[in-house]
């Protein structure tokens, strides 16, 4: 795995990761609709969904790509809209209430506990869900969680394919503490990948991990 070695950053600012330990505590009903029904955050998503299919190169476009973490779906039905076959997961049931059922019929789990057999996927994305998971790392717990969620993507994903993070971590040594998780417990390669680095505004992360065998 690589990265900028040099770049260093930490976000002042207290997020909602910050504050609440799980995704659940944070998206109440009120939360959720908001989230679902802002435009601007519609904008955001497909951006940055765009940005994640360059980085994932899937020319097939009948490929299964795994949509981790879908919220209220706008990474899912873009990739529908494009042609991939399309999972959506999410642990929050409530967004379930702004899809279509009968275009993306989404299922509500864990991220670190998913439930499909290995060598499934041709793609999995993940657009601003991880930082959930490593907004604690050092702590055993949340280790512990980021260590089964990349062996079971390991799993799932289908040799020869990649997976794109896209998170908000707070700092650089999160992205270091996160880099020995992978190296140590896992066969990906990969890096991170960040765009626009000295505009904390426009700087955007994302983890690019490729399965080779």
């Amino acid at each position: 795995m690589n990265k900028k070695e040099d770049f260093k950053f930490h976000v002042k600012r207290e997020r909602p990761e910050d504050i609440y330990q799980k995704a659940s505590d944070y998206f109440n009903e009120k939360k959720v609709k908001e989230y679902s029904t802002s435009k601007s955050m519609m904008r955001i998503q497909l951006k940055i969904t765009q940005r994640a299919l360059e980085i994932l190169k899937i020319r097939n476009t009948n490929a299964i790509i795994l949509d981790a973490g879908c919220g209220p779906g706008y990474s899912s039905f873009f990739l529908k809209e494009l042609g991939y076959r399309v999972v959506a997961i999410d642990l929050i049931s409530e967004f379930f209430n702004y899809f279509n059922i009968n275009i993306i019929n989404p299922v509500q789990c864990d991220m670190t506990h998913i439930p499909f057999r290995p060598n499934f996927f041709d793609g999995i994305i993940s657009i601003s869900a991880l930082q959930w998971l490593t907004n604690n790392l050092g702590k055993h717990e949340k280790d512990e969680s980021v260590k089964f969620l990349m062996k079971r993507f390991y799993e799932i994903l289908k040799p020869q394919s990649k997976l794109v993070f896209q998170f908000y971590p707070k700092n650089s040594q999160i992205l270091e503490k996160l880099k020995k998780i992978i190296i140590s417990n896992t066969n990906f390669d990969g890096g991170f990948i960040i765009d626009n680095p000295e505009s904390p505004k426009k700087r955007k992360i994302y983890l690019e991990l490729y399965k080779n065998s």
